[in-house]
């Protein structure tokens, strides 16, 4: 499958494996979502991640979270920056996503962080998405 734009492609895939209440779900892997998949363990988003090597492409499993309930840890996805309008910025004009309650993903020159580690860094970058 051929896609444009792999990073919506990935999150769409989360947010429906969510609906679907899966525990997991195998993605084809990329450096990018990796970086991703590190940010959202780290922000409790996800519980965990790892590779699977598999023939003929390599493929990534993350471990969807959910509270006692059975509520997804990720409320909402939104893709900032699509391959037809990139939206970038400097560090000073980040903001909190939902106050606080949300985390940016940015892609940097030093990679892809947070919105709060870009801040604290001083460094701007491209939009990637906003979770919460």
């Amino acid at each position: 499958m051929s896609t444009t734009d792999p990073i919506s492609d990935f999150l769409t895939r989360i947010r429906n494996a969510h609906l679907a209440k899966h525990d997991r779900l195998d993605v084809p892997t990329s450096r990018q979502k990796v970086e991703l998949c590190k940010i959202l363990k780290d922000q409790g988003f996800i519980r965990n991640f790892r590779l699977v090597e598999d023939s003929p492409v390599n493929k990534l499993r993350v471990y969807l979270r959910y509270d006692e309930l059975g509520t997804p840890a990720i409320a909402h996805m939104e893709r900032v920056s699509k391959p037809g309008r990139r939206v970038f910025r400097k560090a000073v004009e980040l903001e909190p996503v939902r106050n606080g309650i949300g985390v940016g993903i940015i892609s940097t020159s030093q990679g892809l962080m947070s919105d709060t580690q870009a801040r604290d860094r001083g460094v701007g970058g491209e939009v990637i998405c906003h979770i919460w």
